[in-house]
């Protein structure tokens, strides 16, 4: 995307932008006590922890869901030319279906058209 790493690493990184770009993960994200918590109909309320704030554009984070397994999503903003590229790592999980998978593969590429979107139009 025409944006620096800096500018799209403080944007994505800062939990409360990510009902404007994210909606994979819910339509709002709120800080209760110390933990992120995102409501995802039907699946229920889910925790997102975040990598701690760095120069290395790692944007990583864990999404608990209510039955307590947790999912890593590799998240990072690289230096693309004089922009930036945002990428992420979908992962299949073990007892998802093709259609469960495609469908999170379509969320997840709507949420970088997004973020594209927005950064570029900033």
């Amino acid at each position: 995307m025409d944006r620096a790493l800096d500018d799209v690493y403080a944007y994505a990184s800062a939990p409360a932008n990510l009902p404007a770009w994210a909606h994979g993960l819910g339509g709002s994200i709120e800080k209760i006590e110390d933990q992120w918590v995102a409501e995802l109909s039907p699946m229920g309320r889910v925790t997102v922890t975040f990598a701690p704030r760095n120069e290395l554009g790692l944007l990583d984070h864990d999404v608990t869901l209510p039955s307590g397994e947790t999912v890593h999503n590799p998240f990072r903003v690289i230096v693309s030319g004089t922009g930036s590229e945002v990428v992420v790592a979908l992962r299949r999980q073990a007892e998802m279906r093709d259609a469960e998978f495609e469908r999170d593969a379509g969320m997840v590429t709507a949420d970088l058209a997004r973020i594209k979107e927005l950064m570029e139009s900033a």
